[in-house]
């Protein structure tokens, strides 16, 4: 797979603005760096944004996540490796990543509310309305996975 087209270069502007919003919930979100990372990649598993999942992965490892729990963010509701926190916020994640005509339902806002407060809430809903941005411009113009490792200092990250 190779890119498209470097959207980077071709929207500097749009790049620039998406880029400053992570990194303003990266200094200033309620949400747990490591509950971040978890529903970063589960977000971008579901789109099927290669690059996503390889950057967030590393992402996570780096930031201390066990193997374990990366693998098993994609059947999280068949395993023992979460919080009912990580479960609310990884239910409410897909939720949004695959917005329904009825929308979220009141179930899950009441699932999610007992797990969050209202700021809390509110940044994750922002953390996921990111990712998602992120993984349609990746998966569009097909940015290779890895492929940014060392401008993000990822290059370093043990994996495998």
């Amino acid at each position: 797979m190779s890119d498209r087209l470097d959207y980077q270069l071709q929207s500097p502007e749009f790049t620039r603005k998406l880029v400053e919003l992570s990194m303003a919930q990266r200094k200033g979100s309620s949400i747990e760096p490591g509950l971040k990372h978890m529903l970063d990649l589960r977000a971008s598993q579901i789109n099927g944004c290669g690059f996503c999942v390889d950057m967030h992965v590393k992402e996570a490892i780096a930031g201390g996540e066990r193997q374990l729990r990366l693998h098993h963010v994609a059947i999280w509701r068949e395993s023992d490796q979460f919080t009912p926190r990580e479960r609310a916020a990884l239910a409410y994640t897909e939720a949004l990543t695959h917005l329904k005509p009825e929308g979220i339902t009141d179930e899950l806002y009441k699932t999610v509310r007992e797990q969050f407060s209202e700021k809390e809430l509110s940044d994750l809903t922002f953390a996921i309305m990111t990712i998602n941005a992120w993984n349609r411009v990746n998966v569009a113009f097909h940015t290779v996975p890895g492929s940014l490792d060392k401008a993000y200092g990822l290059d370093k990250v043990a994996v495998g």
